[in-house]
């Protein structure tokens, strides 16, 4: 939306310069997460072909604006009908700096078959990978961490901020912290319906240089404070969000580094709920990149759910 005012690259740890994306073909609101997820929304009184091909066709959107700003992409097709969440990968796989990758317990046992072995196969052949850390096991103690969706990651500072839920256990959560050596920052949330978030990703994303969190979510004040303070102490700006703009997924964005610059991936319903002020303070440090997804929204997951960032160093 407007031209970075420093057209030099900045590349960074924080942000990847790739991608994996699934282009699904039986998208539809996940009825097994509807449970603690209230951001979800009903597919529309259609035929179900028809919203799972706009699902598709907006990831194919996606994918074609994010090769147009150099950002490489991965696009894997999904040809199951039994995994209606797999527009959104993050949630089971994340890659490091370093050639790590870990695999995630997830929540509910639909979304395990989203675990594919031809993501980690190409991850292997095309990025330097030292080792992968498999915590799948943990989902049969009933032990849950949805990746990047449970925790946002300052990797940069290596903190891990994550909202308590059903799908981010304290056990698991700590047992990533040990091996991929990051600080747990847990705090409860509480929306206005009184549940807990979901997923961290949705009330927070963490950039280079700014912060974008919703606040008014956390409930202890001393915590609150604590995360905040934490996020200025690395010099980054702070800017907070509203329950209403959480709600429109003004948090559910992603950092990306492309060779002119950082880009912030964000849907329109993100871009639109932001202010005025919220606009012109992130333009200071970030390109917009506004994406319409309002099919793939109504699964409550936004742009930063589709994109699985790689960490990795490319194979020359």
């Amino acid at each position: 939306m407007t031209a970075l005012k420093n057209a030099q690259p900045r590349f960074s740890v924080q942000s990847p310069r790739a991608v994996v994306m699934i282009r699904p073909q039986y998208f539809h609101p996940n009825p097994d997460t509807a449970v603690d997820n209230a951001y979800q929304k009903q597919a529309p009184n259609e035929n179900p072909e028809e919203t799972a091909k706009r699902a598709s066709s907006e990831v194919d959107r996606v994918a074609e604006v994010l090769r147009e700003k150099q950002i490489r992409v991965h696009l894997f097709e999904d040809t199951r009908n039994q995994t209606p969440d797999s527009v959104f990968p993050n949630n089971w796989f994340s890659t490091h700096s370093g050639g790590h990758i870990a695999i995630y317990p997830m929540f509910s046992a639909n979304r395990r078959k989203e675990r594919r072995q031809d993501i980690i196969d190409m991850l292997k052949a095309e990025y330097h990978v030292q080792d992968i850390m498999d915590y799948s096991g943990l989902e049969f103690d009933d032990l849950y961490l949805e990746g990047t969706g449970a925790m946002v990651l300052d990797h940069i500072e290596r903190v891990a901020y994550t909202a308590q839920s059903n799908r981010a256990n304290p056990i698991a959560l700590e047992r990533f912290c040990a091996h991929f050596n990051y600080e747990p920052m847990a705090f409860e949330t509480r929306d206005e319906s009184g549940s807990a978030v979901y997923h961290t990703n949705v009330m927070m994303s963490i950039g280079s240089e700014f912060a974008v969190v919703g606040t008014e979510l956390i409930i202890n004040r001393k915590r609150r404070d604590e995360v905040v303070n934490r996020l200025q102490s690395t010099g980054r700006e702070v800017i907070e969000l509203s329950n209403h703009q959480i709600g429109l997924f003004a948090g559910n964005v992603l950092e990306l580094s492309s060779p002119d610059g950082r880009l912030l991936a964000l849907s329109r319903t993100a871009y639109d709920a932001l202010t005025g002020m919220q606009r012109t303070l992130l333009e200071r440090h970030i390109e917009f990149v506004v994406l319409d997804i309002p099919t793939i929204e109504l699964a409550g997951g936004s742009i930063r759910c589709m994109l699985a960032g790689i960490h990795l160093a490319r194979r020359s």
